[in-house]
């Protein structure tokens, strides 16, 4: 890939990433880091939190974000130590198979909890001091998936498919305090974790052939999007999806 392009408007700026420890989250923690941002990151991993914290200078909160309590707690704890949170990733997820007839009421809830409330109450949590100064970015992350109806991932599906209704309302609802919140959805992103539990030669070669461009996309690709739709040079835009999946969707 070739170098990042600078976003002046990101330097000195406040940014909050959930699940900054590994895969994606990680490519945004570093992204933001180059930028000179003030990063913070939320994360359950404690050893991969710690790490990376230790090789970017970001700040690191660990946290479940499913237990709300906690993640109001650490959204509070960053406001403090930062001074404010100019820009939220509501990034944290978890894409685990499930078959439709295995699928519990408590499977169902925790999916739901790992992929959507968080994002809800995360953007919550740091809305009214956004409104307050008048400026402020919230990106959700969502995912290709519901698009396309992918078997084998109800509960992800739905978590996937409600945030592009959340984002949408919450650009109403914060919009006249300044606040834009936008949605970035990512592809068939090839992240270590895609790659040790689900990536077979036959599924690489059948999303490129799918794809209207014909190379693997990585975290550093969703990355950059989001210095983009967090920078001033997305001023004029919210309630919107941004679509990181190399033409995957055209299929």
């Amino acid at each position: 890939m070739s170098a990042v392009a600078r976003y002046p408007s990101l330097e000195g700026r406040s940014v909050l990433i959930t699940g900054g420890a590994s895969g994606i989250g990680a490519a945004m923690v570093e992204a933001f880091a180059a930028q000179q941002a003030r990063v913070s990151f939320i994360d359950i991993d404690a050893a991969a939190g710690t790490a990376m914290a230790a090789r970017t200078g970001a700040r690191f909160v660990p946290c479940d974000v499913t237990d709300i309590a906690a993640l109001r707690a650490a959204i509070a704890d960053t406001e403090a130590a930062a001074g404010g949170i100019d820009v939220l990733v509501n990034n944290a997820g978890k894409d685990d198979r499930q078959t439709v007839d295995g699928v519990e009421p408590e499977s169902w809830r925790r999916m739901l909890a790992l992929n959507l409330d968080h994002q809800f109450f995360a953007s919550q949590a740091v809305a009214p001091a956004m409104m307050a100064r008048g400026a402020g970015a919230i990106i959700m992350l969502g995912s290709i998936s519901w698009m396309r109806g992918r078997p084998g991932m109800v509960s992800y599906t739905t978590a996937k498919a409600a945030i592009n209704g959340l984002t949408r309302t919450l650009a109403r609802e914060y919009g006249p305090g300044g606040v834009r919140v936008n949605c970035i959805v990512p592809g068939a992103i090839l992240t270590d974790r895609q790659a040790a539990l689900w990536l077979t030669p036959e599924l690489n070669q059948q999303f490129i052939d799918l794809q209207a461009l014909k190379f693997r996309l990585t975290a550093g690709h969703v990355a950059r999007m989001a210095l983009f739709v967090a920078s001033d040079e997305s001023a004029g835009c919210t309630g919107a999806n941004f679509i990181v999946d190399a033409g995957l969707t055209q299929n």
